[in-house]
């Protein structure tokens, strides 16, 4: 399909499903797209195989030949994990950086060998040709939140700035974690000899953080030596894309890197404010990456809910995919509690551990990064097994979206009201 045809459509189903959605249902933004995305190629779907209509034939078949997995990867993703992370609240997130760290590795880590762990006794009772390999596999795949699903809807429904940071930045980080894990499982699977999971996950970290602060503190020499506001942005542009490019290639994290590049960005222009006040008046710096970051949101919603029409059904669907909602939810609930017991008595937001364990597993979206990780194992997975991976991911980023994202903003004024009787209680 032509690049700028299937740019028009995209940008026809935002403007649409978005005006339709302010004037009558009044969703959040995002979760009104994705879910009338969904619905349109459902729509799409049926008609053109009721009616063999070629333009709709066309339209199917470019969507699978569009590359979702190369255009978020090897595309947009630094920019949008810039964007996020050059919004991350500093004061919050050094005062919360232990629980942030527990929860972006540790629990990454043990959800995803949790949930692979029952996935496996899950496919053995049913005979589901899954070795636990590719079940843990799949774990790294759905475990890790989606920082672009976290900051495109959770900072819509008025979650305390204290409890958005710790899962704002959670999120950011620990995409990390799942690719690192995925890239380890996968060289098991496929018998590649990659280094051991430990050592992986220093190179990774490590080398991305290195990478990120080299280059960033080098371009961002040329801030202080221009007056230009465009230019300001031309170069944070350079640097995320430079150092994206220079991680992938060496085999560190470019997911990492890229939020490592947005906080210190953000981090060295606060230091510098009124120097960019005096030059950006207008705040075009922060207009453009707020708005780039609205944008490629949108577009990267309707894109998951048009991909529906690019999925063929497995099988084995109607029983690994209720399993599989209900381990995943168990596997966070874990890991998380793990984490926040070694988080000590300094859990974020004056909860106690109940309070908080319920907010971080239901506040835990996924979103086109687990998609596109699912993408990538076409080619080393079996067919069958592959439908089993698309099928599972692909409802798990609609439940958490759709269910938990409708719902979250509830759960958070249930747990405040929950909180405030506790306090009340113990002073009493």
């Amino acid at each position: 399909m032509n690049i700028l045809l299937f740019l028009i459509i995209i940008l026809a189903l935002i403007v649409v499903i978005g005006i339709a959605n302010e004037r009558l249902f009044h969703m959040q933004s995002d979760i009104a797209l994705i879910l009338f995305s969904l619905i349109a190629s459902l729509v799409i779907a049926v008609v053109a195989k009721c009616f063999h209509i070629p333009v709709l034939d066309r339209f199917i078949v470019g969507i699978g030949e569009f590359g979702f997995e190369k255009y978020l990867m090897d595309g947009v993703l630094c920019f949008m994990l810039f964007a996020g992370a050059s919004k991350v609240n500093m004061g919050k997130f050094k005062q919360n950086l232990r629980p942030i760290c527990l929860l972006a590795f540790l629990t990454t880590a043990v959800s995803s060998f949790i949930y692979g762990i029952l996935i496996f006794a899950v496919a053995r009772l049913f005979a589901i040709p899954m070795d636990i390999w590719m079940c843990i596999l799949l774990g790294c795949v759905v475990s890790p939140t989606d920082p672009i699903a976290a900051t495109g809807i959770l900072n819509k429904i008025g979650l305390s700035k204290n409890v958005c940071s710790v899962i704002e930045n959670e999120s950011l980080f620990n995409d990390g974690t799942g690719v690192t894990l995925f890239i380890f499982v996968r060289s098991v699977i496929v018998h590649s000899g990659d280094d051991n999971f430990a050592v992986l996950m220093c190179k990774e970290i490590v080398g991305a953080v290195a990478v990120a602060l080299i280059v960033s503190f080098l371009l961002f020499q040329l801030m202080k030596i221009t007056k230009d506001p465009v230019r300001y942005i031309l170069i944070a542009l350079l640097d995320v894309a430079a150092v994206y490019v220079i991680c992938e290639h060496l085999g560190f994290s470019g997911v990492i890197a890229s939020v490592v590049c947005g906080m210190y960005f953000s981090y060295r222009m606060d230091k510098m404010e009124r120097r960019v006040f005096v030059i950006d008046p207008h705040a075009y710096y922060h207009d453009f990456w707020e708005i780039s970051e609205n944008i490629l949101n949108a577009v990267l919603f309707a894109m998951i809910g048009l991909y529906v029409l690019d999925i063929e059904i497995s099988p084995y669907a109607p029983i690994i995919i209720p399993a599989a909602i209900i381990i995943l939810l168990l596997s966070r609930l874990l890991g998380v509690l793990l984490s926040s017991v070694l988080t000590g008595r300094k859990i974020p937001g004056n909860y106690d551990l109940k309070e908080f364990v319920i907010l971080m597993v239901w506040s835990a979206l996924k979103g086109g990064l687990s998609l596109a990780l699912a993408i990538q194992t076409e080619s080393f997975l079996s067919p069958d097994v592959f439908k089993i991976f698309i099928n599972v991911t692909y409802v798990t980023i609609f439940f958490t979206v759709l269910v938990q994202g409708l719902t979250i903003k509830n759960v958070y004024f249930k747990l405040e009201k929950h909180k405030a009787e506790r306090i009340e209680r113990g002073k009493t």
